[in-house]
């Protein structure tokens, strides 16, 4: 991983500095403590590709047995507070509030899985044109937090974006089609990404 430190880090969590370290294939986290916030750029990256994903026929069928509700940007703070309730996280108060910023610019947005009018999971990302930044995903109830990405998915494909970039592989995306890549494939993605007009 490389971390970006030449600059303040208050300067760069900014909306604009944001912006513009997304776009160019940075993501932000925070150390164990909350305290410091570095931006990186791993060599190998995991997306899920919009044109070639995959719905395991048990994960859908297991979602729709729960009759979930999915709603899109109703209750940010309550979807990055589910993401952010667990016994060590990287998504410090100070980072949250980075999002907030970004979230006013229309920048940041939520997927949402609701039961009998509860949030039971959810997930939140970046966006910039064709490109959404998946950033953290909870689960109050099983198969909640499938029951999002399957609607973030089929909304990305709706509205014709080309990438879906989730950070890092795990078993869960892996379910769903993700795939390891160089950066410089990243790269290439995040310029074709770019000459989409995209709206969430």
């Amino acid at each position: 991983m490389n971390s970006r430190n030449n600059f303040d880090p208050k300067e760069l969590l900014k909306p604009d500095n944001m912006l513009r370290l997304y776009a160019s294939g940075a993501f932000p986290m925070a150390d164990e403590k909350g305290e410091t916030i570095n931006w990186y750029m791993p060599e190998i990256r995991t997306i899920i590709p919009l044109d070639a994903f995959n719905f395991p026929r048990s994960a859908r069928k297991a979602v729709e047995k729960m009759n979930f509700e999915i709603k899109f940007d109703t209750d940010f703070t309550k979807v990055v507070m589910g993401c952010s309730d667990r016994e060590d996280t990287w998504i410090s108060q100070e980072l949250i509030n980075a999002y907030k910023r970004l979230r006013k610019r229309g920048h940041v947005h939520t997927v949402e899985t609701w039961l009998e009018g509860e949030m039971v999971g959810g997930l939140y990302g970046v966006t910039f044109r064709g490109a959404f930044f998946g950033e953290s995903m909870f689960s109050k109830v099983s198969e909640a937090s499938k029951a999002a990405l399957m609607a973030l998915v089929n909304h990305l494909v709706e509205r014709d974006f080309i990438l879906l970039d989730a950070q890092y592989m795990t078993e869960h995306l892996k379910m769903f089609g993700a795939i390891e890549i160089s950066f410089d494939e990243y790269t290439k993605l995040l310029h074709k990404a770019y000459t989409r007009g995209c709206e969430f």
